[in-house]
């Protein structure tokens, strides 16, 4: 459910749980936090999206955190996020965006940039 099948994925995708976020953060990394629910239309295009920059090699070393909408609410609330279809990106402990609906390739992926640092 996490990608599409025969996709290769140059990034990580995982469940989100708060310890590999925090480590994630501590070690600077890039994370892209996105907040999912099976039943939600713009999920599943924002999951296409992200699939598809999931083969890009720039975005290699970017880790794609799923945090479930519908079982999750107080990692949620820890993020300040209200809604499914949120994207929070950050490198290391800095959010550096986060967007919500958006279903727009260019943007999601600006989003996904936006961790690089660069």
């Amino acid at each position: 459910m996490l990608a599409s099948a025969g996709i290769a994925h140059a990034i990580e995708i995982a469940p989100f749980e708060p310890s590999s976020f925090e480590a994630a953060k501590t070690a600077g990394k890039s994370v892209v936090i996105d907040v999912t629910a099976s039943w939600c239309s713009t999920c599943r295009a924002q999951t296409k999206i992200i699939d598809s920059l999931a083969g890009k090699p720039e975005y290699k070393d970017v880790l794609v955190l799923k945090l479930d909408y519908d079982g999750q609410k107080d990692e949620m609330r820890s993020l300040g996020a209200q809604n499914r279809s949120t994207l929070i990106a950050f490198k290391g402990a800095e959010e550096t965006g986060r967007s919500v609906a958006d279903t727009d390739p260019a943007s999601v992926e600006k989003l996904f940039a936006s961790t690089l640092g660069q």
